[in-house]
């Protein structure tokens, strides 16, 4: 489960936009992706489960978009891209 998340996570970063020079924090979304893993997940708390996240405070704002700004479903190509076997 680590090494798919990983491979999400790469996935992620490398097709992540990234704003402008003149931007508060130009790069910010791109350099707060991150993993994290449990051998202690699901609902029984059996299974091993590992999730990739974006720290960035406006992350939801990137993946599915605003009435300004177009969605750019990065979590999600990055899983369909990176997620395989």
């Amino acid at each position: 489960m680590l090494a798919r998340a990983e491979r999400i996570e790469d996935a992620a970063i490398a097709i992540a936009p990234v704003s402008g020079p003149s931007e508060p924090h130009p790069g910010r979304y791109k350099s707060s992706f991150k993993v994290t893993s449990t051998a202690r997940g699901g609902r029984r708390k059996d299974r091993a489960t590992a999730t990739v996240t974006n720290a960035a405070y406006y992350a939801r704002w990137v993946e599915y978009g605003t009435e300004r700004v177009p969605a750019h479903h990065v979590m999600l190509r990055a899983a369909r891209a990176g997620g395989g076997t």
